[in-house]
């Protein structure tokens, strides 16, 4: 296993749902509109019963990313916090994009005008 794989291994590992609501919920601000719309899209892709196991593999280790205190920019780091987080979220967007349906979409948007609105 090489490095890159033990890493994305620890992130799946770190990824629990409760986690990842209780960072988005209180992080959201902090993170801005187009971090938690990625993470939320990537949620409800995950959650979806349709969505192939490689698939749900890819986006739980990304989730996994954004919820662990382990980040190669803190986001505590003012501005450039959740950069590495939007790359992460964006790269797994991008690859498992063919199994992001609308509804996913819809559900990420709907939930992002109830916090943002």
């Amino acid at each position: 296993m090489n490095e890159e794989s033990a890493n994305n291994e620890d992130y799946k590992n770190a990824y629990e749902e409760e986690s990842f609501w209780s960072k988005i919920s209180n992080q959201a601000l902090k993170a801005g509109k187009e971090v938690v719309e990625k993470a939320l899209t990537l949620y409800y892709t995950f959650i979806d019963t349709d969505t192939p196991a490689w698939a749900q593999s890819i986006i739980v280790g990304a989730l996994g990313y954004f919820i662990s205190p382990i980040d190669a920019i803190p986001d505590i780091t003012p501005v450039v916090g959740y950069a590495d987080d939007l790359g992460v979220l964006a790269a797994a967007l991008a690859t498992v994009a063919a199994h992001v349906k609308e509804e996913h979409i819809a559900k990420a948007k709907e939930t992002m005008t109830q916090w943002f609105g």
